[in-house]
């Protein structure tokens, strides 16, 4: 079986393309012959070493993929081979023709969706729809998204006005992605790429606050951001490290502007995450929310996609596919 092996921690190329065992799978447990594989900015975050891995290297990488069901193991009802699925996976190997996972992971793909979009909006949309959720949004926010055009931040600024945001603030790196944004429903788009971002966004706010802040980059912008959100009642989700580190936030910070900083993160969080899933999926399937598919590159091409997220070159999720998928 085709598959990508994680060799080690490091740049993109250690990721390598290599023949291994295929999987079977073992009691409640399903095999995918995955047809497409997002490429996840976490994934990236782990490959690079910055969240350490607990494992023994050579490993078969990927956390999550998409295809049709060509096996079960014992206890699983048979009638779901030949069914479409979006998978995950703990213990990674997705990055490969075929997974084995349990069948709890799976959810079913709704008929109309592409498979390549189903693996596109599956992590994305499902955080973003508990996300809005926990902010408890009443029809008078404004809110700033962080990173709006493409995943989460994508999928947070579709939907956020049918949640009850009354102004949506948006960043993103660059014209093209602050155009794609603002086509999304973002009403002002800040450049984060640019020095001192944060105080281009006070001037823009023209004294008025922010209420929720839903933040994707972390590090000392969201420090800065503290002053221009709404004393009292103004709420920061945390859940991104796109600067490469959390939200350089204590509780000082917090207190003395009377803020509450929610951390969207752990068990809990992932579990509310996985529930989402089917939302997220319907949506893509109705026309709700529109899935984003940056390209389609061959499997082999894992070490690639790493490197183009790195450079900050997708507008959208990277999907690999299996050459015969």
């Amino acid at each position: 079986m085709h598959a990508i092996l994680l060799t080690a921690t490091g740049a993109p190329d250690v990721l390598v393309a290599s023949e291994v065992p295929a999987p079977r799978p073992q009691a409640g447990e399903i095999l995918v012959h995955t047809e497409a594989i997002p490429v996840l900015f976490p994934e990236t975050m782990l490959r690079s070493g910055t969240f350490p891995l607990p494992v023994e290297f050579p490993i078969v990488f990927g956390t999550q993929a998409a295809g049709v069901i060509a096996e079960v193991g014992a206890g699983v009802d048979p009638a779901l081979i030949g069914q479409r699925a979006v998978v995950s996976s703990n213990s990674f190997g997705t990055y490969a023709e075929q997974v084995c996972v349990p069948v709890e992971t799976a959810t079913a793909i709704p008929d109309g969706l592409g498979t390549a979009e189903a693996a596109a909006v599956a992590m994305s949309g499902s955080v973003a729809i508990p996300l809005l959720e926990t902010a408890r949004l009443t029809g008078t926010e404004t809110v700033l998204i962080e990173a709006a055009a493409t995943g989460v931040g994508a999928y947070l600024t579709q939907l956020a006005k049918e949640y009850g945001a009354a102004r949506v603030i948006a960043t993103a790196g660059g014209a093209e992605k602050a155009l794609q944004a603002r086509e999304f429903g973002a009403d002002i788009v800040v450049d984060h790429h640019i020095p001192g971002w944060t105080e281009q966004l006070r001037e823009m706010l023209g004294g008025t606050t922010l209420d929720v802040v839903f933040d994707s980059i972390g590090g000392e912008s969201a420090l800065a951001l503290l002053d221009l959100m709404t004393p009292l009642r103004g709420r920061m989700l945390s859940y991104g490290f796109l600067s490469g580190a959390p939200a350089q936030v204590g509780a000082m910070d917090l207190i003395m502007r009377g803020l509450t900083l929610i951390g969207c993160s752990g068990p809990d969080w992932l579990a509310g995450v996985a529930a989402a899933r089917a939302a997220a999926l319907n949506r893509a399937a109705t026309g709700s929310l529109t899935p984003l598919v940056d390209r389609v590159l061959p499997l082999d091409q894992a070490a690639h996609a790493h490197q183009l997220l790195a450079d900050r070159a997708a507008k959208g999720t990277i999907v690999l596919r299996p050459a015969g998928a």
